[in-house]
């Protein structure tokens, strides 16, 4: 840990330096005047630590990029200056501006994350802190289990939140247990000001769409306010050949009275994919990387994908007193994919040779989620509390259709064969497993001397109950995770924090070979320890976090052939984030992250000690955003993103190569018959880069240069 905090304190001391140039060159928030990223002076507004009354958001930073902070679950929508934690909170805004797609496209701008899957792919999956978070434990609107199974469009959000390290106290626990960190989307609602919006869209080669956003309040007092957006994109995309088809359609409804709040919002949405970006693996042994082929072809030729999703959600809350609130909310989801699957029978070997079967992997799942609770807050002596109770519901039912040719293909991933014909008839998803998870919490938060000491303990009880396929118990267990945190405020700028929280996994069965068969184990907990320092210049924002997270990892001992959790992953780092204005018109997002991951317990002893494989030891992201002073309107912008190598195997033989994306932008404020208009540009891997994305055990080819247009109008 000495070591790691002697390479980065230089980017400490630079992250000061830029915050101190920053609150010299625009004063503080209080009365400096700012320019959106739009080109227009605004004066701005005095931040609070109140959310806004309409879709109860934290305000947005300087420069419109990120928010002041975002919803943290039980613990509410909170300032991230008040939280013991690393939050990042991106704004629609930002997702306009870099075009973003997917909520992949949005958390990349964070070098603490990771997305596993190039676009184009199967879908997106996440890693935040070195550790996996799959697309299933991505949360709406608070409720786990109702997002898309392969990717989330962007287009019906207003804010992605991303939670840093283990959640399961605040959030509780996601379908598949992520521990590194959690990622929240909270949908659009209606501003005071009518919206009405048309952009369209042109990417890649032929891929051109449409998207329309419209937005009204009604009532004396502007209660009732209803949002919709509906969106159509169809073309080639980014492979060639390939299609990538799009419908959406999302409504938001909602009513803000005076001690009443209620919200309802309504998704669906249908994909379709031809030639989807491959993901496959590498035969175990080989120790040098094939080069990645061209990055607009796929080596599974002809592999299809249609993905379908229907989603409900509601959340009521009601000020029974000004200090006591009880809420509720309560989703549903049906989600289905269906995937013509090419599989490599043999892996990809150092020449790029591999045998591959064809098949068909179809999937659904049907999710009701909801929770309940109630805050209060209120005084013992001079100590303030805020107290709450709550807890939550899951229950999914999955199934699936899974079946691959008996015969297989001899293939290369730069000269790849036609797959093999599929010779058996598609059947019906059959039902698998069902999930229910629920769990209770409780937690205080309590501030001492004027809100200099904040101090938040809680607890969580969490039963995770799996059923097999003929409907009985296949696995039923309990655990309590804690959660002890503080924020310090030397000053009101200044918060030092530290926290000592746990994820929580679903812990498993002792198969039929070991020597304790059928012993069941409880959800495993991850611990972290962390501290941290978040300092708000007035105009940027900077934040230095330390770590150490350990993952608890099944094994069978190879000696006495007893399952148990008794492996170890440790990941230990340090985070240096800045985002905001440097000056003027200048916006700036820059991020830097060093993790030490290893394997600390292993079967045997086997490969311990050695470096966790699919984790990088740094990674770097800058993005800056110009409006340039002698052009009113015109707007520049870049963003520079760095993976440093890492190992693919846990055996440290196969080290994957670093790579570096850049992207390049445009924007271009005009009226247009008296209309505003935005047209944007963006060149995403301008340099057309190619490079294989890499987690634990699997690796896929990233996307090539890819043109992105729109033009907005708004009527």
């Amino acid at each position: 840990m000495a070591q790691l905090a002697r390479q980065c304190l230089g980017g400490s001391l630079a992250l000061l330096a830029v915050g101190a140039m920053a609150q010299t060159a625009t004063g503080t928030a209080d009365n400096a005047t700012t320019t959106s990223s739009t080109g227009t002076s605004l004066q701005e507004v005095v931040v609070t630590d109140q959310a806004q009354s309409i879709g109860g958001l934290q305000k947005t930073y300087s420069g419109g990029q990120l928010a002041r902070g975002g919803s943290l679950g039980i613990l509410g929508i909170t300032d991230l200056m008040n939280v013991p934690f690393s939050t990042t909170n991106y704004t629609s805004e930002l997702i306009e501006n870099q075009q973003g797609i997917t909520i992949s496209d949005v958390v990349m701008n964070d070098a603490s994350v990771r997305t596993l899957q190039a676009r184009g792919g199967y879908g997106d999956d996440f890693q935040i802190r070195g550790f996996s978070v799959g697309s299933r434990d991505v949360s709406m609107n608070g409720l786990y289990g109702l997002a898309p199974s392969t990717r989330m469009p962007v287009e019906m959000l207003e804010r992605v939140e991303v939670l840093k390290g283990p959640g399961s106290l605040t959030n509780g626990v996601g379908p598949n247990g992520s521990v590194g960190g959690s990622i929240n989307v909270v949908t659009k609602r209606a501003a005071d000001v009518p919206l009405t919006r048309l952009t369209g869209t042109y990417m890649g080669d032929r891929q051109f769409g449409t998207h329309l956003d419209v937005g009204r309040r009604f009532g004396q007092d502007n209660q009732w306010g209803v949002r919709v957006n509906g969106v159509w994109r169809n073309g080639e995309g980014n492979i060639d050949g390939g299609r990538q088809r799009l419908g959406l359609g999302s409504i938001g409804l909602d009513y803000a009275g005076d001690r009443l709040r209620w919200s309802m919002d309504g998704l669906y949405t249908s994909g379709r994919t031809n030639e989807f970006r491959p993901q496959s693996a590498f035969l175990a042994g080989i120790t040098q990387v094939p080069t990645p082929p061209d990055s607009r072809s796929t080596f599974y030729p002809g592999a299809q994908l249609t993905d379908k999703a229907k989603t409900v959600i509601s959340r009521l809350e009601y000020d029974i007193s000004d200090s006591t609130m009880v809420y509720g909310s309560v989703g549903y989801s049906d989600v289905t994919s269906n995937q013509g699957f090419p599989t490599a029978v043999q892996r990809i070997n150092t020449l790029g040779n591999f045998t591959v079967r064809n098949g068909y992997y179809d999937e659904y799942n049907q999710t009701s989620s909801g929770e309940i609770g109630i805050r209060t807050k209120f005084k013992t002596g001079s100590i303030g509390h805020t107290v709450v109770v709550a807890g939550n519901r899951m229950e999914r039912e999955t199934g699936y259709f899974y079946q691959l040719t008996t015969a297989a293909a001899a293939s290369n991933i730069y000269n790849p064969s036609p797959l093999p014909a599929i010779n058996f008839p598609r059947g019906q998803p059959s039902k698998s497993a069902e999930l229910v998870q629920s769990s209770v919490a409780i937690a205080d938060t309590m501030s001492f001397f004027g809100d200099r000491l904040l101090a938040t303990v809680g607890l969580r009880d969490q039963t995770i109950n799996q059923k097999s396929v003929n409907g009985s118990t296949a696995y039923d267990a309990s655990s309590v995770t804690p959660l002890v945190g503080v924020v310090l405020k030397p000053q009101q700028n200044i918060s030092i924090y530290g926290n000592y929280t746990a994820g929580l996994t679903a812990g498993g069965v002792a198969g039929p070979t070991t020597a304790n068969r059928g012993e069941v184990f409880a959800p495993q907990k991850s611990k972290q320890y962390e501290v941290g320092v978040k300092v708000d210049w007035g105009t940027l924002m900077t934040q230095v976090a330390l770590y150490d997270i350990r993952k608890p990892n099944a094994q069978t001992d190879p000696t006495t052939l007893v399952y148990s959790f008794g492996g170890e992953q440790r990941n230990r780092g340090i985070e240096f984030t800045a985002y905001g204005e440097i000056q003027r018109g200048l916006r700036a997002m820059a991020s830097a992250s060093f993790n030490d991951a290893k394997l600390t317990r292993t079967p045997g002893g086997v490969n311990q000690g050695n470096d966790a494989n699919g984790v990088p030891d740094r990674t770097f992201n800058i993005g800056l955003d110009w409006d340039l002073p002698w052009v009113p309107g015109l707007s520049l912008n870049g963003r520079v993103i760095n993976t440093s190598s890492l190992y693919y195997d846990a055996a440290n033989l196969l080290r994957m190569p670093s790579w570096t994306r850049v992207d390049l932008g445009a924007r271009y404020v005009v009226k247009m018959g008296g209309k505003p208009v935005v047209l944007r540009a963006n060149l995403e891997n301008a340099t057309n880069k190619s490079y294989w994305v890499t987690t634990t055990g699997y690796a896929t080819v990233g996307a090539p240069r890819t043109l992105m247009l729109s033009a907005s109008i708004d009527f």
